[in-house]
């Protein structure tokens, strides 16, 4: 055998696997920050609806109808709150408007817009 023949040039990444399961290769960090970023954005997402659902007896009615209005787009789809954002200032006027008791549900808008970026 040649030299040439037992000699290879690798440029990148190389995986060897043998048997196993659930072999996923070579992980750079990505998946793994995704799905703590999804699981974060899950949580605040949670936190707020469970939030409002609590400020909304100290709504005015045409606040309530708002609040309403804006439950089914709180996703946790980024991209999806990113469009909605109107959404979500809205919801950040309202509970500034009612005063000490709307401080908690601005509090988790502003920790949904920080996760968003």
């Amino acid at each position: 055998m040649s030299d040439e023949a037992s000699h290879a040039n690798y440029y990148g990444p190389v995986v060897n696997m043998n048997d196993g399961q659930g072999n996923i290769g070579i992980n750079y960090g990505a998946a793994g920050a995704a799905a703590s970023q999804d699981a974060e954005l899950r949580a605040a997402v949670e936190e707020l609806t469970r939030l409002l659902a609590d400020l909304r007896r100290h709504l005015t009615p045409a606040q309530d109808r708002t609040v309403e209005q804006a439950l089914p787009d709180l996703t946790p789809d980024p991209a999806a709150l990113r469009e909605r954002g109107l959404v979500l200032a809205r919801i950040a006027q309202i509970a500034a408007a009612v005063g000490a008791v709307g401080r908690p549900v601005a509090d988790a808008v502003s920790r949904l817009l920080d996760l968003l970026g």
